[in-house]
C-alpha cells in the first residue's frame, strides 16, 4: 500500500491554512494587481508579441536540445579569460565545492545576491553550519533572511509582506522606528549592506543566462546588488543550473526584454550585466578569481524525458506564479518547494521525487492561464497532466484512487448506471462520503430529473 508523502500532507495543511486566510489573500493580490497593472505597458514594446514568444521558444529549444555542446563551448571561451569552471551532478558537490572555495580563501563572510539556484542547494544553511557568515543582499531576500523565512515568490522573495510587516520586522530586529516609510527602510537596508560588501571574502550569485559563444554569465537586476557581490569581494562564485543556457549573446536582446516585461513589467531591468570572467590585466575592477560552478541536480534526468523536458524552457520570469489562481489563494510558501506555482509544480517532482512530490501536479485549476502568460510558451498546463499520467505509470496511484476512478469510468459510460438513484440519494452520496468536497463549498443538488429523462420528454412533444 502507497503511504502519503509527507510533504503532501504538509502541502494539504499549509494550503488549506491559507486559503482561509483573508490577510494573507489580500496582500498577495494587491501585490499582483499592481504586476498585472504594469506589465500590459511593458509589453507595448513588442509590435508582434507573438512572435517574439514563438521566437524565443524557438531559440530556447535549440539550446535545451543540444546543451551538450553548448555547454562544452561555454567552458573553452571562458576558462580562456580566467574563469575556473566546476562541474556539480548534485546539491551536495556543489556545496562542497564552495566549501572549498572558502576554506582556501579563508573566508569569514560572503555577500550573496538573490539566486533561486542557491536556494535550490541550501547554500546560506551549509555556511551557517561551517561558520560562515552568509549575508542576502537583495532587498527582498535580505528581509526573509532576516525573518528565517524562503523566498516566497521566484521574482519577489517577501511579496506576501505589506510594508506595515516590514517597518515592523525591521523593528525588532534592527531597533529602527515602527513609522519608517519604505524609501526610510531601504536606506536602512543600503546603509547596513554597503558594509557588508567591503567587508566579504566571496561574493555569490546566479545567473539569468548562460551565453554560450562568448563565454559568458548574463545577470539582469534592479537594485545593483548583484553588480556589488560580484565586483567588491576578489573572489566571485557564480551557481547556476545548466539549463540556463542561450546560444548567442546576441540573443539577449530577445530574452533580457521579454524577462523584464514579464518579471516586473518593465521595458528592460535598471542594471542587465555580462560577465566574462575575472578581473583581466587592464581593467581596474573586479573581482581576482571567478569561479562557475554549472548544477545539474536532476536536471539531465528531465532532459532525457521527452514529453516534460520543455519545462526546462522556463527563463524564471514568474508570471506564471502571478496568473495562476492557486498560488494566488495559498501563496508560495504551501508548496515547501524552491520553485513554487505552475511551473515549480512541474519540474519538482522530476528535481526532488515523483513519490514525494506528485501532488503538486494536482494544485492546478487546469485553467491553462499560466501557458497563456508565459513568455516562452511552455504548455505548463498539459505537463501537470503529463506529471499526473507519469506518476500512475510509475506505480504512486493508490488503490482507492485507481478504484475511484475505474468506478467513475464505468459509471459515466453507461447510462443505466447514471440513471441509478434518486436526487436525494446521489445528494447525499456526493455531500456526505465526499467530504473533500463538500468541506469548503456549498452542498452539490442534483437535479430531480436526469438529462435522459429530460431529453424523452422534450421528444415526447
Amino acid at each position: 500500500m502507497l503511504m502519503e508523502s509527507i510533504y503532501a500532507a504538509s502541502f494539504l495543511e499549509k494550503s488549506t491554512a491559507k486559503a482561509l486566510d483573508k490577510s494573507h489573500y489580500k496582500k498577495i493580490n494587491f501585490n499582483i494587481g499592481k504586476y498585472n497593472a504594469v506589465v500590459p505597458k511593458g509589453k507595448e514594446q513588442f509590435t508582434d508579441l507573438n512572435r517574439v514568444k514563438e521566437l524565443a521558444k524557438n531559440k530556447r529549444w535549440e539550446a535545451i536540445e543540444h546543451l551538450d555542446i553548448y555547454l562544452n563551448q561555454f567552458e573553452e571561451q571562458i576558462t580562456k579569460r580566467g574563469a575556473k569552471v566546476l562541474w556539480a551532478e548534485d546539491s551536495e558537490q556543489a556545496l562542497k565545492f564552495i566549501g572549498e572555495i572558502c576554506e582556501q580563501k579563508k573566508c569569514k563572510s560572503l555577500v550573496k545576491s538573490k539566486s533561486m539556484v542557491t536556494e535550490e542547494i541550501h547554500l546560506n544553511n551549509y555556511l551557517e553550519s561551517v561558520g560562515i557568515e552568509s549575508v542576502e543582499t537583495d532587498l527582498g531576500e535580505y528581509i526573509q533572511q532576516m525573518d528565517g523565512e524562503a523566498p516566497y515568490h521566484i521574482v519577489t522573495p517577501a511579496m506576501h509582506k505589506s510594508k506595515e510587516d516590514v517597518a515592523k520586522l525591521f523593528n525588532e530586529k534592527l531597533g529602527t522606528d515602527i513609522n519608517l516609510t519604505p524609501e526610510q527602510l531601504t536606506l536602512v537596508a543600503r546603509k547596513n549592506l554597503r558594509e557588508k560588501y567591503v567587508q566579504a571574502e566571496i561574493g555569490v550569485t546566479g545567473a539569468n543566462f548562460i551565453i554560450a559563444d562568448v563565454g559568458a554569465i548574463a545577470v539582469t537586476e534592479n537594485e545593483g546588488n548583484a553588480r556589488l557581490s560580484a565586483a567588491w569581494p576578489k573572489t566571485h562564485i557564480v551557481v547556476v543550473g545548466i539549463e540556463k543556457m542561450i546560444p548567442s549573446v546576441n540573443d539577449l536582446g530577445l530574452f533580457w526584454p521579454l524577462l523584464a516585461t514579464y518579471g516586473t513589467g518593465q521595458q528592460v531591468t535598471v542594471y542587465n550585466s555580462i560577465i566574462s570572467g575575472p578581473r583581466q590585466k587592464e581593467e581596474t575592477d573586479g573581482p581576482e578569481e571567478m569561479y562557475v560552478i554549472l548544477l545539474d541536480n536532476g536536471r539531465t534526468d528531465l532532459l532525457a524525458n521527452a514529453k516534460s523536458r520543455e519545462a526546462l524552457y522556463c527563463i524564471r520570469c514568474g508570471a506564471c506564479l502571478n496568473a495562476c489562481p492557486i498560488y494566488k489563494n495559498i501563496g508560495g510558501h504551501a508548496y515547501d518547494t524552491t520553485y513554487s506555482g505552475p511551473i515549480g509544480s512541474i519540474i519538482t517532482p522530476h528535481l526532488r521525487g515523483m513519490h514525494d512530490y506528485k501532488h503538486l501536479s494536482y494544485a492546478s485549476s487546469l485553467c491553462g492561464n499560466c501557458t497563456e502568460v508565459c513568455p516562452v510558451k511552455i504548455n505548463l498546463h498539459e505537463l501537470l497532466l503529463e506529471n499526473r499520467k507519469e506518476a500512475v505509470e510509475l506505480g504512486e496511484a493508490s488503490f482507492a484512487e485507481k478504484f475511484a476512478w475505474k468506478a467513475w469510468k464505468q459509471t459515466s459510460m453507461n447510462r443505466t448506471l447514471m440513471n441509478q438513484g434518486t436526487a436525494p440519494i446521489k445528494n447525499w452520496v456526493i455531500n456526505k462520503m465526499f467530504k473533500g468536497w463538500s468541506n469548503q463549498r456549498d452542498p452539490l443538488e442534483f437535479p430531480t430529473k436526469t438529462f435522459n429523462q429530460l431529453w424523452k420528454e422534450e421528444h415526447k412533444k
